[in-house]
């Protein structure tokens, strides 16, 4: 089933939706640059269709073992109520989407590029009728999202601004459909910013990473080869102050910046600006952390 045009409002309830709709909002950008991010995305999509099955497991692998510490505290940024509604975009095997639900009762529509992924995600639905029922899967593009603005109360999204081709615009498109006063959270790998942490993580990146993946298969051989590439060529044009900037441009207030793991990983938060904005950080919160900007500290 196609899912429904901006105009429509809110998604049904349909655990196997599947489909986009036209853009519902502008996305600029020049156009070498979005032909750069175009062939990037291409990339990656055709590099990450194979991996669906081993996905869980092999990504903790390739994260030394942290991914899972950070998705939590991506989950645990958002502090949803019992039947709100969070949209999780990029949501892979739709790992992230089970723990909003487990978290917080919430009810997650799960939207991905990749109908690869989605099967992913699916098998995990087949497995628990639980998370069925409070899970709607939905093919799409964060740069152009086929919802209505306002439609969700928290929104997240992971290991994405790498791969399209205006991280401004995008922001804008995410929190869109958002209303105000809800949290947006996102996680993404993240370039250590001490020099010594920095030099064991590039040598980590470009030597363990394709090793452990060649543990596994040919095809996870060419993911670590190309995480090694991505990750610094993102923050070498837009470092963590930047992507920072682009998120209050896009009307988070609020924003904050946790790095994991030495600086390995970065969890940022902050909360739809509008007339009901909840503002600042909630009980249980680094707000000391924050330092020019929101930068925080690592967790």
């Amino acid at each position: 089933m196609d899912a429904p045009p901006a105009s429509a409002g809110r998604p049904t309830k349909a655990t196997d939706a599947t489909g986009a709709a036209d853009a519902a909002g502008p996305v600029a950008a020049h156009a070498a640059p979005a032909v750069v991010a175009r062939d990037r995305k291409a990339h990656a999509r055709a590099l990450f269709a194979p991996l669906p099955r081993h996905y869980d497991r092999v990504a903790a692998a390739l994260s030394f073992g942290q991914d899972p510490r950070w998705r939590r505290a991506l989950v645990a940024a958002v502090d949803a109520a019992p039947g709100e509604r969070v949209l999780d975009v990029a949501t892979g095997t739709g790992m992230v989407a089970q723990e909003l639900v487990e978290r917080y009762g919430c009810e997650v529509v799960a939207l991905d590029q990749s109908a690869a992924m989605l099967g992913g995600a699916r098998a995990r639905l087949a497995r628990r009728a639980d998370l069925a029922a409070r899970i709607t899967l939905i093919e799409g593009e964060a740069e152009r999202l086929p919802l209505a603005d306002g439609a969700f109360d928290h929104l997240t999204f992971t290991y994405l601004l790498r791969y399209v081709a205006d991280p401004a615009a995008t922001l804008r498109e995410l929190a869109r459909v958002v209303a105000p006063g809800g949290r947006i959270a996102s996680l993404e790998f993240a370039v250590p910013p001490n020099p010594a942490w920095r030099a064991a993580w590039r040598l980590y990146t470009q030597l363990g990473l394709p090793l452990l993946g060649r543990a596994v298969s040919r095809e996870w051989a060419a993911t670590g080869r190309f995480l090694a590439r991505s990750i610094p060529d993102f923050y070498a044009r837009y470092p963590l102050e930047r992507v920072l900037e682009l998120w209050r441009a896009a009307g988070i207030e609020g924003v904050y910046a946790r790095r994991m793991s030495l600086g390995g990983g970065v969890v940022i938060w902050g909360t739809r600006g509008g007339p009901e904005n909840r503002g600042g950080p909630r009980d249980g919160e680094r707000g000391g952390d924050r330092e020019d900007g929101g930068r925080g500290g690592d967790g």
